[in-house]
């Protein structure tokens, strides 16, 4: 998670990620073992951001799901990994009101940032953190924000994708991401962190 570049690695396994889902809706076992070794680690990333130790039971209950209704998905790579990203979201959602922990509300508001720079946040918070520390770091920030981050940051979502799998405007979700990235930032004591929202944060929203 501590790299700037995590989005744009996950996104570069997408063509064989597609691949394999088309193969594996075919019945191919081998290749469903193929997408589940992409998909997973990210996806064990997010839900350890939204559950904590629970992340392996409830990835569990969610690769269950998405093995059960594979034959329903359509779209590529990264349509799957949207789509696994949202079933594993209502997953740790059932299992947190099962646990009567109840979400932190959301404080998002609704502003429009301006286009992004280099060398901001983004980079300057998550190249200092290692991963459990940072998923430690996250768990605290408020929900909506701890989300974005983790949708955008460990699973690699674009700003649309993530706001699908939330449920909310692309706009919200950039906001909210990067306003965990500055508490994150300013958490971590970043030397020379900058005003400017993330770039990887901000494209294609």
């Amino acid at each position: 998670m501590g790299q700037g570049g995590e989005p744009r690695r996950a996104q570069a396994y997408d063509g064989e990620l597609g691949a394999a889902v088309a193969r594996a809706q075919q019945g191919d076992e081998t290749a469903f073992a193929v997408a589940y070794r992409i998909v997973q680690p990210a996806l064990l990333g997010y839900l350890r951001g939204i559950v904590g130790d629970d992340a392996e039971d409830v990835a569990s209950d969610a690769w269950l799901e998405i093995a059960r209704d594979l034959g329903r998905f359509q779209g590529d790579g990264a349509g799957f990994r949207g789509w696994s990203a949202t079933i594993a979201r209502h997953r740790a959602l059932d299992h947190l009101r099962r646990q009567k922990v109840r979400p932190r509300p959301s404080t998002l508001e609704q502003d429009v940032l301006d286009l992004p720079g280099p060398g901001s946040t983004y980079d300057q918070a998550l190249e200092s953190m290692s991963t459990e520390y940072a998923l430690d770091l996250v768990r605290g920030l408020p929900r909506d924000q701890a989300e974005a981050v983790l949708l955008r940051v460990v699973v690699g979502l674009d700003g649309p994708a993530a706001a699908r799998v939330l449920g909310k405007r692309p706009g919200a979700v950039r906001t909210a991401a990067y306003r965990g990235l500055k508490r994150l930032a300013r958490q971590l004591g970043a030397e020379g962190v900058t005003d400017e929202s993330p770039r990887t944060l901000g494209e294609s929203t």
